[in-house]
């Protein structure tokens, strides 16, 4: 069937034209801040590389205490590619999640969660808060040494949380410590119930998205600028930063291929120097501050209390925001703002370096 054969057939049987003409109708503003929409398609271009190279792993990964760390090993040695694939996924889920926390960040600064995007915001924070679990999950399916101790540090602090820690660690673990139940409970986050949630949420959050169309800065709400249309203009230059994302993300996975540490061990003590990614390094370290015991109280308890709720108060922030959602400027969100960019990458880098 040659190109204009094929073009009658849709055209008989789906309105092509009207669907072109629909996407002309989508207007994208231009300003000096527009620079951050492309975080968004960014993002979800790692999600689709990420699933697709996911499934290329798991015809060759085994979920077994006794055989993922040696089915890993296999892959990066003897399958065609496979060290390729197996570090682009790797790259590709810590950028993917990079961009989300600037995409998160860009969104909070330039109120872009104000009436009525408010759930435009919610769907954003869950699926970054789902990202960091695909990232978790993926680290322990390597099975070696680092990735044990760290599973055993995130699930050990969750087990801290007053009243229902002791079931959601026992529920991440699916076991007292973290064995061959957790490999095989975390890979079915991995590769089914996460990838579920992520198209749910992903699916929602772009017909939202469509519904709400582009927001504007609120500080150029009422200035004059001009609109492009979505297809082709913008869609060619989102085409564009891809080709160069997946550039970058090809050039770290052939020049830094991620490590694969010894086999884990239940039974051995942890490693020295143990870090988890670098996403959880900020709690790492806000953890750190706090010490032993507190008025006699555990002091991680209430460094984890204190934790969940700042991250409640940012996942609320647009419902406590009343006056950008009115239209008008508020600095004192601003500050808090730039107050939780600032903690959040000094104490990355602070957890990096240390």
């Amino acid at each position: 069937m040659n190109c204009p054969k094929l073009k009658n057939w849709l055209e008989e049987r789906y309105d092509w034209e009207g669907m072109k003409r629909f996407a002309k109708r989508k207007l994208v503003p231009e300003h000096r801040y527009d620079l951050w929409y492309y975080t968004g398609g960014i993002t979800l271009f790692l999600f689709i590389l990420q699933f697709l190279t996911g499934m290329l792993l798991a015809f060759y990964y085994v979920p077994h205490i006794d055989f993922a760390h040696k089915s890993i090993i296999e892959i990066v040695t003897k399958q065609n590619l496979g060290w390729f694939f197996r570090s682009f996924h790797h790259w590709g889920s810590e950028l993917c999640i990079a961009f989300l926390f600037i995409h998160l960040f860009g969104t909070l600064l330039l109120k872009s969660y104000r009436k009525p995007r408010e759930f435009l915001w919610a769907t954003g924070f869950i699926l970054l808060g789902v990202s960091i679990f695909f990232g978790l999950s993926g680290y322990l399916l390597l099975w070696d040494e680092r990735a044990l101790a760290a599973v055993r540090v995130a699930t050990g602090g969750a087990g801290n949380f007053p009243f229902i820690g002791g079931f959601i660690k026992a529920f991440l673990r699916g076991s007292i410590d973290v064995t061959g139940d957790t490999l095989t409970r975390f890979y079915a986050f991995h590769v089914a119930i996460l990838p579920i949630i992520t198209l749910l949420l992903v699916g929602l959050h772009l017909l939202l998205m469509q519904y709400h169309g582009m927001s504007v800065p609120l500080s150029l709400e009422k200035e004059k600028r001009r609109e492009i249309p979505f297809f082709p203009n913008f869609f060619y230059k989102d085409l564009m930063v891809w080709l160069v994302v997946l550039g970058v993300l090809a050039t770290l996975a052939v020049l830094l291929p991620p490590e694969i540490g010894a086999k884990a061990d239940p039974l051995a003590p942890p490693p020295e120097n143990v870090k988890p990614e670098w996403y959880f390094l900020f709690l790492l370290e806000t953890l750190k501050l706090f010490p032993g015991a507190i008025l006699g109280l555990n002091g991680e308890t209430i460094a984890i209390l204190m934790v969940s709720c700042a991250i409640l108060f940012f996942f609320l922030i647009p419902f406590f925001d009343q006056r950008s959602a009115r239209g008008e400027k508020s600095p004192l969100f601003t500050w808090i703002g730039v107050i939780y960019l600032l903690y959040f990458l000094t104490m990355t880098v602070v957890g990096y370096l240390s």
